[in-house]
């Protein structure tokens, strides 16, 4: 698996079999201001959770609920800040959140962020992320009645931060693409910067995620 790495502005180049990110990730800004919520992540109060524990779920046929909110424990982040998309038909489409399912879907071709990680085979990892190009349908989702009211504190806010990671088979076909990402008003508030450890364990993470039965196209979500 490629990839990308950078500086605090992240951006791909022109030509999608190549993307050029530039970020330090060896800088961590001090004095970053934390939710009062919480001290770690995007300062969600959080259980603690290991892959060992999401890998525990898979012969449990698990909702992707349940498993998006064990991969929000394990990135220390809310489970409103993860998205997980599948590939059917050639195109993505969100299998969580559950409001966005009906939002349609996204060419592989176009220029969101998830449609470039899945067609390239390529991680993404930006801190300056609202510098960046990108389709804003993740961050304008309402969501449901069920959430929970730290889930609700983040409804609408832009992503600050974000990680985007393919899903792949053993064979190395992408089904999917799995987002994490920070959300706030401004970088100072969204939480801490992801980190190159943090994107090796999204995708770890991801590998597992490959083998959830909800992930093969055309599965009942």
């Amino acid at each position: 698996m490629e990839r990308g790495e950078g500086s605090d502005s992240s951006k791909y180049s022109g030509n999608l079999s190549k993307i050029t990110l530039t970020r330090n990730m060896d800088e961590n800004p001090k004095g970053i201001s934390m939710s009062p919520t919480g001290s770690q992540g995007s300062g969600a109060a959080v259980a603690k959770a290991t892959l060992s524990d999401l890998e525990k779920m898979i012969s449990e046929s698990p909702s992707t609920d349940r498993v998006s909110l064990k991969l929000a424990q394990i990135l220390r982040v809310r489970r409103s800040e993860v998205a997980l998309l599948r590939l059917d038909k050639g195109t993505l489409r969100f299998i969580f959140p559950p409001e966005l399912r009906s939002a349609g879907v996204l060419p592989l071709t176009g220029s969101a962020v998830a449609a470039r990680t899945a067609a390239t085979r390529t991680s993404f990892i930006s801190n300056s992320f609202m510098r960046v190009k990108h389709v804003s349908l993740f961050e304008s989702v309402k969501l449901g009645a069920t959430a929970q009211e730290e889930d609700r504190s983040q409804e609408q806010m832009p992503i600050q931060k974000i990680m985007s990671v393919p899903v792949s088979l053993t064979a190395g076909s992408v089904i999917g693409v799995a987002q994490v990402s920070r959300k706030g008003l401004d970088t100072s508030v969204a939480g801490s910067d992801f980190t190159n450890e943090d994107l090796r364990l999204l995708e770890q993470a991801a590998d597992i995620l490959a083998r959830m039965p909800f992930m093969q196209e055309g599965a009942e979500i």
